[in-house]
């Protein structure tokens, strides 16, 4: 495979395996304290679930760069600017409305993603996907009944659902960023094109809204960069949380 097909590749897993990554450890921290037990588990799980899709498409990435980084090191050893995953997973979890609207709105995108994602003609890619859509399906469904839930039930659980899709819309237009790095892997037929996603993820999320009676914030300024290593103040405190153990040990043996 050519270099530069290789470099196109790398930034774009790097791009799915940091959205996992940080979504997983913010799903994480709300391990212990989940509304109900029942709860606790399903986000535990979930975050797990993250955590090994982000391992598995960074240890890709890592085998792609040809530079000797597997998925730790890509994890734990690179700062702030050089992470591409959307500022929509690195905001904190807020309550658990505020989780739940953020779960809600990704998965509907990433649930259309890899479903197209995995005919991917880089077939490591596809079947890397394939896996994920099986779990990101059960992501979905859990994220928009609570979704609905919350939006449709009592006063206090649709004034927190509602204020939580107020803050969180403002990160959802770069859930279909695309550059030429999309484009280049689009025309190879290795990755979907985000534009033929975005009116499916309009239906369902707005579809839903209605449902839960929330209504979709308008004249809203969207937030951009992400991709490209510019993020909220929000991702280097986490980081800072997340890798110190292995930065404080680099030479540690598990």
């Amino acid at each position: 495979m050519e270099q530069a097909v290789r470099a196109d590749l790398f930034e774009y897993l790097l791009r799915i395996g940091d959205d996992s990554l940080v979504l997983g450890h913010r799903l994480s921290e709300w391990c212990g304290h989940g509304p109900i037990l029942e709860e606790d588990i399903a986000l535990s799980n979930i975050a797990l679930d993250c955590v090994g899709q982000a391992e598995a498409f960074l240890q890709l990435a890592g085998e792609l760069e040809g530079e000797g980084r597997d998925a730790d090191a890509l994890a734990y050893f690179r700062d702030e600017y050089e992470f591409r995953n959307l500022q929509l997973m690195e905001q904190p979890i807020g309550d658990f409305a505020y989780t739940m609207v953020r779960q809600f709105l990704y998965d509907a995108f990433a649930y259309y993603f890899f479903d197209d994602l995995k005919v991917s003609g880089f077939e490591p890619i596809a079947a890397l996907a394939a896996k994920t859509h099986k779990e990101v399906a059960y992501h979905l469904r859990h994220a928009r009944e609570w979704t609905l839930r919350l939006g449709d039930g009592v006063a206090e659980s649709h004034r927190r659902a509602q204020q939580a899709l107020d803050r969180l819309w403002r990160y959802t237009d770069e859930l279909f960023f695309m550059d030429e790095v999309d484009q280049r892997l689009i025309v190879r037929g290795y990755v979907p094109d985000l534009a033929l996603i975005r009116p499916k993820w309009r239906q369902l999320v707005g579809d839903t809204l209605a449902e839960a009676t929330l209504g979709v914030p308008e004249n809203v300024f969207m937030a951009s960069g992400s991709r490209l290593g510019r993020h909220s103040e929000h991702l280097g405190h986490m980081l800072s949380e997340m890798q110190i153990l292995a930065r404080s040990h680099p030479d540690a043996d598990w």
